[in-house]
């Protein structure tokens, strides 16, 4: 009995067809997605010997077709190696299947340029130089493009795309948070450049990374609950920090004409300048405590307190509040970083490498003490009465709130602090190696636009119930390839490879992305 001979992976291979009167047809078919597809019709005949060569033709038909070697089911070293032949393509599709459904849930598909979609994708798959990037679209994307074109689109985004990108974000945010955008966070981080000289926007000063050799720029974010980014601004690197806060919350409040907002940041906003202005302008503000540098009289009524473990009081301040809470985690975390302070400290002074040059009030340093002109030591009596300040947090607000309130909306600011170390790591904001303000910009909301789709995706996997973060999904997006093969007929087959469990998983969360 003559074999069924087949190319696999096109599914193409001979069929005998018997009729009704009795007749043998000869078929080449394909399968195609499961179904059957006539190709061609060699011939027909009762007789034995002709079907035998009518299959021999058949055969011939689909060597010849595409230039094909039929395949035996037998041989299957030979099977996998036409699966190979079929191929013409392969690239990476996950992330494009996964980032892109997001990206264009929010809305930035409106932006009509397919090259701000793949930088934002960058950022959040391999953030790299822009000369790197053109290597990565064009070995995982099949995207060949030039650094000069990445370039002059920066420039784009600039001049005429930067407010509908913000516009976009916004919007979306207005939607998932059901139009409550009354509390908004804000803060600040420094992004350093490996340069030597300063320029009119990159200068050195205070460094939240340690590197104050390097000219910086400061950058400031406002976001939402839930972590979503409102609004962003750069400043000159040796701006100081207190004078970022109102600019940014101004131009925001003015852009979408909000009536009343309430601003929470951390102590490093707190000013005498700036809890004036906010009240001036009329708005209601949550703002980190500096309790250790309150007058004699507010630090003794704090002490007295004797808070107990989850307990808070208010302390009034002509007509603003000082809220004061106690954490047992607090206070053991306090006494963790001043002893290990403390052995810094000792450590360095039993090697001799504390001088006079390092007395300042700054970290674990201001325990230290001069003995004498030269001789440096620790004032053990300092290190006793900070103990005492151990698990206490201070707020200082004028909010309609009630205390728990105000210490459950000042607790949301952590989301803050992680859309930096999302943005500075994961996203890497950093390294920057543009040198044109306008392109650093252009750089900044690239990146605000990352960390965006990452936020929403991360909301996502929670509303799904996903036991995953948004970088473990991302990772196993990279890890899905399609391959495209050449059919028969001319047309082509695109095939979705999933060959692992956690493919699986991720397929399973998002259906509607992968169907």
């Amino acid at each position: 009995m003559t074999q069924c001979f087949i190319l696999l992976f096109l599914g193409v291979f001979v069929r005998k067809k018997k009729n009704k009167s009795g007749v043998i047809s000869i078929q080449v078919i394909a399968k195609v997605n499961g179904k059957s597809k006539l190709l061609k019709t060699i011939g027909s005949s009762p007789d034995l010997q002709a079907i035998e060569e009518l299959v021999n033709k058949g055969k011939e038909y689909i060597q010849n077709y595409r230039g094909q070697q039929v395949l035996n089911f037998s041989d299957p070293k030979s099977i996998f190696r036409s699966v190979f032949a079929a191929v013409s393509s392969h690239k990476e599709v996950g992330t494009e299947r996964l980032l892109g459904a997001i990206f264009n849930e929010i809305g930035f598909n409106k932006v009509e340029d397919s090259l701000f979609k793949y930088l934002v994708f960058s950022r959040l798959i391999q953030p790299v130089s822009k000369l790197k990037t053109t290597e990565y679209l064009f070995l995982y994307k099949e995207i060949e493009i030039s650094s000069q074109q990445i370039y002059r689109y920066l420039d784009r985004l600039h001049s005429s795309q930067k407010e509908l990108v913000q516009q976009i974000s916004y919007l979306h945010t207005r939607k998932v948070l059901q139009d409550d955008i009354s509390v908004v966070f804000y803060d600040v981080t420094t992004l350093y450049f490996e340069i030597d000289q300063e320029d009119d926007l990159r200068k050195t000063g205070f460094s939240k990374e340690g590197k104050h050799q390097n000219p910086q720029i400061v950058l400031g974010l406002l976001i939402s609950k839930h972590g979503y980014p409102l609004a962003y601004e750069i400043f000159e690197g040796n701006k100081f920090e207190g004078h970022t806060m109102l600019p940014v919350i101004d131009a925001f409040k003015s852009k979408y004409n909000l009536d009343q907002l309430v601003v929470i940041a951390d102590s490093g906003l707190l000013s005498k300048t700036n809890v004036q202005e906010l009240q001036d302008k009329g708005y209601e503000f949550v703002l980190g405590g500096r309790i250790k540098n309150e007058s004699r009289p507010i630090k003794q009524k704090i002490l007295e307190l004797a808070l107990a473990h989850g307990q808070s009081a208010v302390i009034e301040k002509g007509d603003l509040r000082l809220i004061i809470s106690y954490s047992d985690d607090r206070a053991k975390k306090d006494r963790y970083n001043r002893e290990k302070g403390l052995k810094k400290l000792e450590k360095q002074i039993r090697r001799g490498k504390l001088t006079k040059s390092n007395i300042n009030n700054r970290g674990y340093n201001k325990f230290l003490k001069l003995e004498g002109e030269i001789s440096v030591a620790i004032d053990y009596d300092k290190l006793k009465q900070d103990a005492c300040w151990d698990g206490l947090k201070g707020y200082l607000t004028n909010a309609k709130m009630n205390k728990d309130q105000v210490i459950e909306n000042y607790q949301h600011l952590w989301q803050i602090e992680s859309a930096f170390r999302v943005s500075k790591s994961d996203l890497r904001v950093r390294p920057i190696y543009h040198r044109l303000q306008r392109r650093i910009e252009a750089h900044i909301c690239i990146s605000f636009v990352a960390y965006k789709i990452h936020r929403e995706l991360d909301r996502q996997l929670k509303e799904r119930k996903a036991k995953i973060s948004a970088n473990t999904a991302i990772e196993i997006a990279k890890t899905i390839y399609s391959i495209t093969a050449n059919m028969p007929d001319g047309t082509e087959l695109e095939h979705l490879l999933i060959t692992n469990q956690r493919q699986k998983q991720l397929l399973n969360i998002f259906p509607e992305y992968f169907g």
